[in-house]
């Protein structure tokens, strides 16, 4: 029986028996069913706890499992820190300072790459929080309200602990699920100590290839960082092929592409607005490239357009097959209810990519639905090669780079999987 005068200091979350095994093994989710009962601090006007605030963790026979930020909803506490009931003064900037290492130990931080993810949610044993780093300016994005609250914090640890940050962006105005009000904005600068980059004029770094970076206006904060190296990969197959980056988004697979010695490069997005910066970034990059098309078109449409003209004239609009088509579509699923849809959609997607590319093409596919696991995945990319009745081998195994680190207490983190194709 736990006293309710030994853990009133700060509210608690007492546990049912048994159900603080998971956190022993340092996984840093507290679901909601898990919960027997909650004390509330001695100064608590309200007959909740707030969504946000600091609890501290009991187990049913009282020994103290950590401290993290309440939420309403089944994911009830994210742990910040295990065995303690409070968080050290230096805790955000010794956190963000050992990521900031991690990254530097990578050899991510170049002169010609300075675009990385800081932080990576539980990946860097901070539940909710990501911090993208494009050149002189850091954009958070909060995932839990307990990280929207923490934001001035977090984005003086980041001026303290990265050397080249200068400026502190916050957008998490579609990311926060808020159950409550809350209190504060959901995006704009939390920090400007140089001049004040433009979001629509702002340039980043990559491997040596310049993009406009769009951080309020753009998807996620901006760019998708986590695509780094397996876009490296298209640069080493892509020498002589006629390319297919469907979904582009910005064209950060159509420039490696590109820089590969591609014959010609298609960009297909739906996004006007996306299309738009994917000229921009190839005029910046290659000045004098003639052999590249901005599309903006739905995907399916595009594809079935040029599937049907292949059936009545036994070739591809404008007399071409592809030899290489990459397929980054968006998440299908966001929650596991949507997963048996999404699974239809990425064998959709893929039967009508296997079915256009060239003999001896490369099909590079990608889901970064995390509530697709990989097996799913690769089962629904094996359903469309046989719907379609080519011979396909694969010849990669793909997934998020070093600067998005899985956790190994929390295998949830692993989200982004692909596979390189080689079909006859």
């Amino acid at each position: 029986m736990v006293n309710d005068q030994m853990v009133n200091s700060m509210t608690t979350v007492i546990l049912k028996p048994h159900k603080d095994e998971s956190l022993k093994r340092f996984h840093p989710w507290v679901f909601s069913g898990a919960i027997a009962r909650i004390v509330l601090d001695a100064a608590h006007s309200e007959p909740a706890p707030v969504e946000g605030e600091l609890v501290a963790v009991h187990s049913a026979t009282n020994e103290l499992l950590g401290v993290g930020h309440w939420q309403i909803g089944s994911i009830a506490v994210r742990i910040l820190a295990f065995g303690v009931d409070s968080l050290p003064s230096d805790f955000w900037t010794e956190r963000i300072r050992a990521a900031y290492k991690v990254r530097e130990a990578l050899g991510l931080i170049r002169p010609d790459n300075n675009t990385f993810r800081l932080v990576h949610g539980e990946g860097d044993f901070l539940p909710g929080l990501i911090v993208d780093i494009y050149a002189e300016t850091a954009v958070i994005q909060a995932h839990s309200v307990g990280m929207h609250l923490h934001r001035q914090e977090i984005a003086q640890a980041i001026l303290s602990a990265v050397p080249q940050v200068k400026n502190v962006y916050y957008k998490s105005d579609d990311t926060l699920p808020f159950k409550a009000p809350i209190e504060g904005d959901k995006t704009g600068w939390l920090i400007t100590n140089s001049q004040q980059p433009m979001a629509n004029e702002f340039w980043s770094m990559e491997n040596g290839l310049s993009f406009r970076i769009d951080w309020l206006r753009g998807q996620k904060t901006g760019f998708f960082i986590d695509q780094r190296e397996n876009r490296a990969l298209v640069e080493r197959y892509a020498a002589g092929k006629d390319v297919l980056n469907m979904f582009c988004y910005t064209g950060g697979f159509s420039l490696y592409a590109l820089r590969g010695g591609a014959k010609t490069v298609d960009s297909v997005d739906v996004s006007q607005k996306a299309i738009e910066i994917v000229k921009a970034n190839v005029q910046r990059n290659f000045p004098r490239q003639s052999n590249h098309r901005a599309i903006t078109a739905d995907a399916f449409d595009f594809l079935n357009e040029r599937i049907n003209a292949q059936m009545a004239n036994d070739q591809m609009v404008n007399g071409k097959w592809y030899d290489l088509i990459i397929l980054d579509p968006p998440a299908f699923a966001k929650h596991r209810d949507a997963i048996k849809n999404a699974l239809r959609g990425y064998q959709r997607i893929n039967a009508k990519a296997i079915e256009m590319i060239r003999p001896g093409g490369i099909l590079f596919t990608f889901s970064c639905s995390q509530a697709v696991d990989k097996e799913a995945f690769r089962l629904a990319v094996f359903s469309a090669a046989a719907q379609v009745g080519r011979k396909v081998r694969i010849l990669h195994q793909l997934h998020q780079p070093q600067d998005h680190p899985i956790n190994i207490y929390h295998p949830e983190g692993e989200y982004l999987k692909g596979l390189v194709l080689f079909v006859e």
